[in-house]
This record gives C-alpha cells, sequence and structure tokens, in this order.
C-alpha cells in the first residue's frame, strides 16, 4: 500500500503543479497538430511525426507518452473530363481547402493508462496579404484503465481495484480548434475534452472521473536579419476548467534560434516552475528534434529531468520556404 500511496502522491504532486490531465509538450512549436486539430495540411506537406515524452526519469509512476500522427492536405486540381470505363466523367475541383489528420497515442501517469486516438478534420481559408485561417475538429476515444503492474494493495476493498477500471473505461470526446498562419507569424487557439466526459470508477468518493476542458492559445512571430537566421519568440497559454477560478494559466514563454531552416535550438521558461532547452536538425526530409526540462521543484533532487523526442518525416515541395502559398 505504501508503494500506491508514493505514486499517487507524485501524481498528484503533477496536478497541482501543471492542473493537467492533458499531458504536455516541449516541442510543440514543430508539431502543432498535437494540441490543435485545425492545424492539420496547413503549411501543405504529409507529415508523419513520432513523439515520446518521459517526465521525471528516475521516479516510478512519474507520467509518459507516446504519439505517432499524420496529416496532409489534398492536392489542388482543375475540374476537368476524363474517359472512364468507356464512359466521360466529371472531375470537380479542388481549391486544397481540406486537411486530415489522426494520431495514436499512449499516456501513463501513476496507476492510470490511457491509450487513444483521434480524427481530425480541417477546413483551410484564405485571408489579404497571404493569411490563411483555418478551423478544425477532432473527434476523441480514450481508453482508461488501471496498469496492475503498479498494484501492490492489502485492502482488496481499495477503490483502486474496482471492476470497471480494472477492464477499462472508454470515452469519446471532441476538440475544437482555430488556427491564423502567415509568413511572418501564427496564433491559435483550441478546447480539449469538450464534452466533458464522466466515468464511474469506484464508491461514491470516486463515482466521477472527470473529464475537464482545456483550453490552448498560442502564437509565434518570425524575425529575420538575415537570409539565412531566423529568430521565432513564442508563447503558450494552457487553462484547465479543473483549475478555475483559483489557478492562473499556465504560461511558456521561449525563443528559438534557426539556421538555414536546418537546425535550431531554443529555450523557454514554464509557469509551474521549469526551463526548457531544446535543439533540433534537419536532414534531407527528416526532421530530429529534442527537449530537456529542468524543473525548478523539489522533484528535481531526486530525478534524471524530463526527456522528449520528436522525429518528423515531411513530405512535399521544400525548395524554399512557404512554398506551399504558391502550391495552393
Amino acid at each position: 500500500m505504501k508503494r500506491v500511496i508514493y505514486i499517487l502522491f507524485f501524481v498528484v504532486i503533477e496536478q497541482i503543479s501543471f492542473g493537467q490531465q492533458l499531458p504536455l509538450y516541449s516541442q510543440y512549436l514543430y508539431n502543432k497538430f498535437l494540441i490543435n486539430p485545425a492545424v492539420a495540411g496547413s503549411d501543405g506537406y504529409t507529415s508523419l511525426n513520432l513523439t515520446a515524452r518521459k517526465q521525471w526519469i528516475g521516479l516510478s509512476g512519474s507520467p509518459q507518452i507516446f504519439s505517432f500522427s499524420v496529416q496532409t492536405r489534398f492536392l489542388k486540381h482543375r475540374g476537368d473530363v476524363e474517359l472512364k470505363n468507356n464512359k466521360t466523367v466529371f472531375r470537380p475541383a479542388n481549391d486544397a481547402k481540406v486537411g486530415l489528420g489522426a494520431t495514436v497515442f499512449s499516456y501513463q501517469s501513476g496507476l492510470i493508462q490511457r491509450t487513444g486516438f483521434n480524427v481530425a478534420y480541417a477546413y483551410h481559408l484564405w485571408l489579404h496579404n497571404m493569411t490563411q485561417l483555418s478551423f478544425g475538429l477532432s473527434f476523441t476515444g480514450t481508453y482508461f484503465r488501471i496498469n496492475e503492474k503498479m498494484l501492490n494493495l492489502e485492502d482488496q476493498n481499495d477503490p483502486a481495484l474496482n471492476d470497471n477500471l480494472r477492464r477499462g473505461i472508454f470515452m469519446p470526446d471532441a476538440i475544437f480548434g482555430v488556427y491564423l498562419l502567415n509568413r511572418k507569424y501564427n496564433i491559435g487557439f483550441s478546447a480539449y475534452q469538450l464534452l466533458g466526459g464522466a466515468a464511474k470508477i469506484g464508491n461514491a468518493a470516486y463515482s466521477n472521473y472527470n473529464l475537464f476542458r482545456h483550453y490552448y492559445l498560442f502564437g509565434s512571430y518570425s524575425f529575420e536579419p538575415t537570409k539565412d537566421i531566423e529568430l521565432r519568440p513564442s508563447v503558450l497559454l494552457m487553462m484547465s476548467e479543473q483549475q478555475m477560478p483559483y489557478i492562473k494559466p499556465l504560461a511558456e514563454i521561449g525563443l528559438n534560434f534557426v539556421y538555414n531552416e536546418s537546425f535550431w535550438a531554443g529555450l523557454s521558461y514554464r509557469t509551474s516552475g521549469a526551463i526548457i532547452a531544446n535543439l533540433g536538425v534537419k536532414y534531407s526530409n527528416i526532421y530530429i528534434g529534442y527537449a530537456f526540462d529542468f524543473t525548478l521543484q523539489e522533484v528535481q533532487q531526486i530525478t534524471y529531468g524530463t526527456h522528449e523526442l520528436n522525429i518528423a518525416w515531411k513530405f512535399g515541395d521544400s525548395a524554399r520556404r512557404y512554398r506551399w502559398l504558391d502550391r495552393y
């Protein structure tokens, strides 16, 4: 029982620190689709992303997540007539306004393991000055269950042994997002867990495990002092209805340096008490990024920090930046 209490203690610390039922990502700038469905296909590339994050390495029961996502945009073509099976068929025009994306993930924090997926649809509109406005909607499904390998209970009536959670509970939900993209800047807003699902887990004290709505607001701006150098300040605000009205939004402020669109490095500060360093490199159409979170909380004394790895494959024109503005 002491082991379980120990694990749950640090899960509580995580909830107090971040107020999140959803995982945090330190490299969201390089895969914004993870926090906003409207990003799907927004840059005109077909992208495959693999993300692995392990928080507080060395501490049993610490949060960890693995996710794989894919996103794309329908190619533009003109309406024309083609011959198919000796019949004349009209193929309608496609203005390349639709993007699609999907993610599968596994997220474990303490005793609770969550495995799920989301499927996203995005619609992109052109505004003046080559600015794109995108709307996205995603359907999600999450399967909750207890990781029995971590259980060591003396009391067989403990709520953690409730049959519902041992067998697993499936909870559907939805995500909405808006994304504004320009050559110089981008701004996004998204709302997660819109349906606010609830699961019956144990006795009266545990009768409702609610999925609280989470809100993300992010933005970045690009300064280009030279042809090959880019400075990219960024900000991310996160808020959960679980926090309201007692806790301020979690904020992350950062600055990234990009050289020749092939190498990047940056630092950011998270108001929960963490400094994040990240770096990455591009080789051909493969992007590899790594981030290290150094927490300013006491838990850092007994861990090896938080590590996050992101690998992406992007397919499409890459002769110059924002080539998609010409293609679409």
